[in-house]
């Protein structure tokens, strides 16, 4: 008999409960729910999770921050250029491979700055130095190939300029923002500032405000009206869209934007609109910028500054190459024009070397000093300084021939006259009569020279030369042509001597910088030649009546003045040309010469045509053209001595001057 079943058996046990287990910290998919509600995080978790985001960023923000110096300024962004002006202080040229000057905000217009803030950074006076919103937007740019620049401010910017590369990635751009935090509690508004008008990119070469006031309107940046510096300002969204004079499109967007930054500045309380009212026409900019080309005379200008800054005060060229420097010239920029048309169209009327091989390699150098103090007003150093790369005028190597003579006769009298009236004394036992020497002069003969070097004796002949301004590294050896001009002296050398004679005997060295500022200060040690008595005026007063006595035998009124070749070689071949004149207030020299590279200098024979005197006829036109003269230069006969206005007679009237060796005249036997 079956038993019956137990109540186990009747009623199977429950299933168990599972167990829970530990608590999950993030309650994610929610335990408990079902369908969508299962996904829908609760407002603890996004509460929580906001909070631990936020804890994230900012222990990343605070470790970046820590860790992201503020480096040092690049090497580009410290480089500058060397500024070169003219006497009148107008710029010459900028050179160097950055176009820039830096200088302080106080001599920068508040106009610039306002423009540049309204149309930069309206809030820069008092925002912390960056944008969120900007490096948000950078980002997004970046991720679509854009550029990053857009909304970064003018702290920014600077930076970006200053201290980074102009790469664009993102680790650029989150240095370039915590940097610009940490430099707005450094620096003052006034230095970021400053710091950004002087390494923004304006266009045509131009970095910073000072070259591009140069550039765009030929002025310093503290001449900019506030027309000018909205236009400026405008070129800061990209010189290659808004430089007016590139395109006509171009020019029509930087009249609109010219025109919104003005109302701009008004619309953010930095502008009147009474002062807004006053600018309605476009203030067009010159077409071209300032030239950093070495191009024409340029370059020649700018070597002989250097030198006397290198012989001055110890600069050495290393130094020069760094930048910075602002450096004011003696160089007059009409007559450097004057003096360089004089050459063109002298030789360019004359000399034709596609027309003669005698008129190939023809070089011309010329120099112009002022005689009170030394200064070197004008000099042609050849046609173009990027291709011809000698400077003729500022060169040895050219015998400088008759012209040297006046020297020979100033050392005789200074010898013989001692304590006697300014009379002319009696020569001594074996010189030559003065009538004879005159006619030396005259006709460049050689004689009459030799013998009253040896008279004389060339060492004080040499010192006398010296003495009047040649280089002592100029001077020939001393033996029996020395007194005919054996000797090579550049041009400013020749006219800075010859200077000495219209100056009473008082020498000054020559120089061409007046001064040197470095950072808006000037550099010491820049003193002005110190002028010293050279000669007796006694001696100055008979040399400059035996040259008037030379204008006088040719029946003219003439600035004091010595012309001559020199002839080298058994077949008195003249190697070079000379013309040196002076007036009280300006002494020139010019001398032409044939120069193959690698050669030895070539004969003259033959260039300008066989009525040239060989070339004799050129250096005195070119003198002419470029004093003021007039003269009948006629290439038919030998070159007369050189007419021009009388001055008023007194102790600074004209006296006289040499002529050019005439083509027949036969060599002399002491010729070198």
């Amino acid at each position: 008999m079956r038993k019956p079943p137990s109540p186990a058996q009747n009623h199977p046990a429950p299933a168990a409960t599972p167990v829970s287990g530990r608590r999950r910290l993030i309650d994610y998919p929610r335990r408990g729910r079902a369908g969508l509600r299962r996904w829908l995080p609760s407002w603890r978790l996004l509460l929580g999770s906001s909070l631990m985001c936020l804890g994230a960023l900012s222990g990343l923000f605070a470790i970046l921050y820590a860790r992201i110096d503020i480096p040092d300024e690049n090497a580009a962004a410290r480089q500058e250029a060397n500024v070169y002006y003219w006497a009148d202080g107008s710029q010459l040229v900028s050179v160097g491979e950055v176009d820039r000057q830096i200088v302080r905000l106080d001599q920068i217009p508040v106009s610039v700055q306002n423009s540049v803030v309204a149309a930069e950074n309206a809030s820069f006076y008092s925002d912390s130095g960056v944008s969120v919103t900007g490096l948000a937007r950078a980002g997004v740019n970046m991720a679509r190939g854009q550029d990053a620049q857009g909304g970064s401010t003018i702290t920014q910017q600077y930076v970006k300029n200053t201290y980074l590369t102009q790469e664009q990635t993102y680790t650029r751009k989150l240095k370039e923002f915590f940097i610009s935090l940490k430099l707005s509690r450094q620096k003052s508004k006034g230095e970021v500032l400053q710091g950004y008008l002087n390494t923004s990119w304006f266009g045509r070469g131009a970095n910073g405000i000072q070259a591009a006031a140069a550039a765009y309107y030929g002025i310093p940046a503290k001449d900019i009206n506030p027309s000018q510096a909205a236009m400026l300002a405008s070129l800061l969204k990209g010189a290659d869209q808004y430089d007016p004079a590139l395109s006509t499109a171009n020019h029509k967007r930087a009249v609109e934007r010219w025109s919104w930054i003005l109302d701009r500045q008004v619309e953010v309380g930095l502008m009147s609109a009474s002062e807004r009212a006053k600018y309605r026409v476009f203030p067009e900019p010159k077409r071209q910028s300032m030239s950093t080309s070495m191009a024409g005379q340029t370059g020649y200008l700018v070597a002989v500054a250097d030198n006397y800054i290198r012989k001055s005060i110890g600069l050495t060229a290393k130094d020069l190459a760094r930048g910075g420097y602002q450096i004011h010239t003696t160089f007059e920029k009409d007559k450097v024009e004057r003096l360089q048309q004089a050459v063109k169209e002298v030789t360019g009327a004359a000399i034709d070397p596609k027309k003669r091989a005698a008129d190939r390699y023809v070089e011309v150098g010329a120099a112009s000093v002022r005689p009170k103090d030394g200064a070197i007003v004008a000099l042609y150093g050849g046609a173009d300084a990027t291709k011809h790369f000698t400077n003729n005028a500022d060169t040895s190597g050219v015998p400088v021939g008759s012209v040297f003579k006046p020297f020979v006769l100033a050392a005789y009298f200074q010898g013989v006259l001692g304590d006697k009236s300014g009379s002319i004394p009696a020569m001594a036992e074996g010189a030559p009569e003065l009538p004879v020497l005159e006619s030396a002069l005259v006709t460049s003969s050689h004689g009459p020279f030799v013998r009253l070097g040896k008279t004389v004796g060339w060492t004080r002949i040499r010192d006398t030369a010296v003495k009047s301004g040649l280089a002592p590294s100029s001077m020939a050896p001393l033996e029996q042509t020395f007194s005919i001009g054996t000797s090579t002296p550049s041009a400013i050398r020749m006219a800075d001597a010859y200077a000495t004679f219209a100056n009473d005997g008082m020498q000054t060295d020559p120089y061409s910088v007046t001064r040197i500022l470095k950072g808006g200060k000037p550099l010491g040690g820049l003193d002005r030649p110190r002028s010293r008595l050279a000669l007796e005026p006694k001696t100055v007063g008979v040399v400059n009546e035996v040259l008037h006595g030379v204008a006088r035998t040719n029946g003219t009124k003439t600035v004091d003045a010595a012309s001559a070749s020199v002839a080298t070689g058994d077949n008195d071949r003249t190697k070079s040309a000379w013309f040196v004149g002076y007036s009280p207030d300006l002494s020139t020299a010019v001398t032409l010469f044939r120069n193959k590279p690698g050669k030895s200098l070539l004969p003259l024979q033959g260039v300008g045509g066989d009525d040239s005197a060989r070339g004799n006829v050129f250096p005195p036109r070119i003198w002419a053209r470029f004093m003021g003269g007039a003269g009948d230069f006629s290439l038919n006969r030998r070159p007369p001595i050189l007419a021009v206005p009388a001055p008023a007679p007194g102790p600074e009237q004209s006296r006289g001057l040499t002529e050019p060796a005439s083509p027949t005249e036969p060599a002399s036997p002491t010729e070198p």
